[in-house]
């Protein structure tokens, strides 16, 4: 068994240093013995790697540092929901329709952002600097804010009432103060009782049952759901697992969020083409690209065991070739609805976490604008003329993205979640961006935001996508069993030898679903599966995540 690594916590910020499995990634990525190797008669060792998103990018790069030829397949669009759409005719202004806003506390994730040089700024998330002024319309009645200051102390009220519930039902503060300190011990003494006693019990359980919500009594808790605090409304995840939004708030992916200037697909397509200083056996400038002659493999299509004992995979096309192992990215439930995949590969158990596995609905609707004119104030009010907005209307969040001076700007005009979500999914992008206006329209009487509308609007419904079936995992009350089959996958010394090879990874698997965090997080840990079953290991000084899983590793309920 590994020694535990200390981490001199410092001065340094808190990072998403568990709560499950409390491993100090960017600890690893960043140590100067690497993460390891493979013995050399494995090197160019061919390795699938299903999904171009941010888990399939990370997982080949770092594959392809150990000397292995990571091969991506892709069947659909490259950067998965890294997706940033250009406007029509306008350099590097986007659409982000998936991820968009990236917490600093994603310490993986910002090691390759860092790497490939993408520049980030902060997110105009409501009440804070870069959003300048927040609207809040609820029921017909709109409060304008430019600080938390403004607002009237009902909302005041539901913060404070919501700071409670985590201390009284949590132990926040302590839970906080172990994850900051990467004291594994204290989180996993702290976390695990909580995952025993809120893995069947929703969101919405934990606020309405508190001491303080009950004090205040049903309005404070029907203002939380729709425009909530921080980030918006939480409604949409009232009906999951309390353990889903506790892991949000204790590693701050609800604060300090950013967004990458010029969209955040620059992260995996540059890190397709990026150079790394030092890898085994390829020769110097060798890339991800390189190794894969410049494009992905269409779709999988078929995944099955040889009699050699290798892994086929077989394309649309109907390119078949032997692999040495199978990382998977892509969403579960294409494992049985777009690919045809060897029932044999995993156990029933892991079929059934598989399967069960819930994704949540999400839309977006973005328009491109001639100016930031937002940024106009009345001469009267000496307000904006637009805010960042949450409303209980149809458009629920509204977010405004200022690209400088002379640039056209940018208008989320709708980010919203499940049931609304549906509303709007048979719908056109032209009907979704009328509705819209109409519902702003009613909060700002007399701004005319179509007149400064320019270009083709963009719309986005990601439970509509074949290729992805919803948006990001919404684990429910009882699936804590179900996320740590999953998750543990990784580990298989145990496993019989024809359910070895298939790797999971993506934030569908991760414990931190919707974040790119949990897509990098759990990448590596295939790479370290990968790199075990080839023979090879990470040094002592640097042990990886499978060392350590045996110590650290996710609480087992009783089945």
């Amino acid at each position: 068994m590994a020694e535990l690594p200390q981490h001199d916590a410092g001065d340094r910020p808190l990072t998403a240093f568990g709560p499950d499995f409390p491993f100090a990634y960017d600890d690893w990525l960043g140590h100067p013995a690497g993460l390891g190797r493979v013995p050399a008669e494995r090197h160019g060792a061919r390795i699938a790697v299903i999904g171009a998103g941010a888990a399939g990018l990370v997982a080949g790069y770092e594959l392809m540092r150990l000397g292995l030829r990571p091969i991506l397949f892709e069947s659909g669009r490259f950067g998965g929901r890294l997706r940033s759409q250009p406007f029509e005719g306008a350099e590097s202004i986007v659409a982000e329709l998936g991820g968009m806003r990236f917490p600093t506390s994603s310490a993986a994730f910002y090691h390759y952002v860092d790497k490939v040089g993408v520049e980030s700024r902060p997110f105009p998330n409501p009440l804070t600097p870069a959003a300048g002024s927040t609207v809040i319309d609820l029921e017909g009645h709109t409060h304008y804010a430019e600080t938390l200051a403004d607002l009237p102390p009902l909302f005041h009220e539901v913060a404070a009432a919501y700071d409670a519930a985590l201390e009284e039902g949590a132990q926040f503060r302590a839970l906080k103060a172990a994850i900051r300190a990467r004291d594994a011990a204290a989180i996993k003494a702290l976390w695990d009782p909580l995952v025993r006693d809120w893995d069947e019990r929703t969101f919405y359980d934990f606020v309405a049952s508190s001491t303080a919500f009950r004090k205040l009594g049903f309005r404070h808790l029907e203002v939380f759901g729709q425009v909530g605090f921080g980030t918006g409304g939480w409604d949409s995840d009232f009906p999951n697992s309390m353990l889903e939004i506790l892991r949000v708030n204790l590693c701050e992916f609800d604060e300090d969020q950013r967004y990458m200037v010029g969209g955040v697909e620059q992260v995996p397509r540059r890190l397709w083409d990026h150079v790394p200083d030092r890898m085994a056996h390829w020769p110097a400038g060798t890339s991800l690209a390189r190794l894969n002659d410049g494009a992905t493999r269409a779709a999988a299509r078929r995944i099955v065991r040889n009699t050699a004992g290798q892994l086929d995979v077989t394309d649309q096309w109907g390119r078949c070739e032997a692999y040495e192992a199978v990382i998977i990215t892509c969403q579960s439930h294409l494992l049985t609805t777009a690919i045809d995949t060897d029932e044999a590969l995993f156990d029933q158990k892991l079929w059934m976490a598989l399967d069960r596995t819930r994704y949540m609905q999400s839309s977006k609707t973005f328009v491109m604008v001639d100016r930031p004119f937002w940024k106009d104030r009345d001469p009267a009010t000496g307000r904006h003329a637009m805010s960042m907005t949450l409303t209980d209307r149809i458009t629920r969040g509204t977010y405004l993205f200022d690209n400088g001076p002379d640039r056209p700007a940018v208008i989320c005009l709708s980010y919203a979640w499940m049931t609304d979500a549906l509303k709007v999914l048979p719908l056109s992008t032209e009907r979704r961006v009328d509705l819209a206006l109409a519902a702003l329209g009613r909060i700002y009487p007399g701004l005319d935001i179509a007149g400064h509308i320019v270009g083709t609007p963009i719309s986005v419904s990601w439970e509509a996508d074949a290729h992805f079936l919803g948006a990001f995992k919404g684990a429910l009350p009882g699936h804590y069993r179900y996320n740590r089959r999953m998750y543990g996958h990784f580990m298989q010394d145990t496993l019989p030898p024809g359910q070895r090879g298939m790797f999971l990874a993506g934030d569908g698997v991760s414990f931190t679903p919707a974040w790119v965090e949990g897509a990098v997080q759990t990448a590596l840990n295939a790479v370290w599966g990968v790199m075990r079953q080839l023979g090879g290991e990470s040094p002592g000084t640097n042990p990886g995540p499978g060392d350590l899983y045996p110590t650290l590793g996710p609480v087992a309920l009783p089945e």
